[in-house]
């Protein structure tokens, strides 16, 4: 069975964005396990759960309400990023890494929502 969501290149991109978060997260401190890594873990998931659930809608106007989810998930996630790093959690390289991967899934979403609000009836 195929679903429409997975020929999105948006949601495969933040799929394959959720795998990395988990792993790299995996060398985060114990005592971060409830907050940080958690909530990191919880924002990248968002975003490929919301592209999911958006595609399921029968309207774009509707769709369009799950990808701004999604988008704001995306800032949640660089702003962890950001912080993890200010802490030390994550080297400068694989920070870096990592929010260029964000942010062109963000630019994807970015795109669908300006594609939808120029042919709404599409």
């Amino acid at each position: 069975m195929s679903y429409r969501f997975e020929k999105l290149i948006v949601w495969q991109k933040a799929m394959d964005f959720c795998v990395k978060i988990y792993n790299k997260s995996k060398k985060f401190p114990k005592d971060e396990l409830y907050g940080l890594t958690s909530q990191l873990r919880r924002a990248t998931t968002s975003i490929a759960l919301n592209i999911a659930e958006g595609s399921a809608c029968k309207s774009k106007k509707e769709f369009l309400q799950f990808l701004y989810i999604a988008l704001r998930s995306q800032y949640e996630v660089v702003t962890v990023l950001r912080l993890l790093n200010k802490l030390n959690y994550l080297d400068n390289n694989i920070a870096k890494e990592l929010e260029c991967d964000i942010g062109e899934i963000g630019m994807m979403i970015q795109g669908m929502i300006n594609s939808f609000k120029l042919n709404p009836n599409n």
